[in-house]
């Protein structure tokens, strides 16, 4: 199998349509995933960042380093992207409603429906770290360069996202550890 390094030597160097085309079925999915969480569940807005995600990779792709993850690079572009829309329509976005207190919530386990509510109810910010922590498999160092953030403010949006999600899940009924949140995450991340 053809590494991506080699894929984006024959994009930069050849314009080769099919390399880029086998870029973008390897890492659409991930790239998807990642923006539908941050959109909590707005999958249509998502996927439309994600193609404008690519477009942006493909022209500036001469631009990445040949040291750095294609992955990386092209969350970051998807972040960057995520970011100028929020800005764009931060008066519009009505983010989606937390369920009712007055609902069962064991009804809504499933992870289609309960991680977009969950990760609603956390910051953009925290929602990108917690879902590259844990959808992605990131390290902080990885998260701070993809948000141009500091490493203790990448700690702190986790953990900070993780306390928030934990009150939620126990005061409505639920409980969740590291390895379940993570396993939560993994799930939403294949949806």
């Amino acid at each position: 199998m053809i590494s991506d390094m080699e894929l984006v030597a024959r994009v930069t160097g050849f314009n080769d349509q099919a390399a880029f085309q086998e870029l973008v079925q390897r890492h659409q999915a991930a790239i998807r995933g990642f923006l539908g969480r941050l959109m909590s569940g707005d999958h249509g807005t998502a996927d439309d960042l994600a193609q404008e995600t690519f477009l942006m990779a493909y022209r500036k792709m001469h631009t990445l380093k040949s040291s750095g993850s294609l992955l990386s690079w092209l969350h970051t572009i998807a972040y960057r992207q995520f970011l100028q829309f929020t800005r764009k329509h931060s008066r519009q976005q009505v983010m989606a409603e937390p369920p009712d207190p007055g609902s069962d919530p064991r009804q809504a386990v499933d992870a289609e429906i309960l991680v977009p509510r969950l990760m609603s109810l956390v910051s953009s910010e925290e929602r990108a770290c917690l879902t590259l922590a844990y959808a992605a498999g990131m390290s902080h160092h990885e998260i701070g360069e993809i948000t141009d953030m500091p490493l203790g403010t990448v700690k702190s949006h986790i953990q900070r996202g993780k306390n928030k999600l934990q009150k939620w899940l126990i005061k409505h009924d639920h409980s969740i550890s590291d390895k379940a949140t993570a396993k939560l995450a993994k799930e939403a991340h294949r949806a």
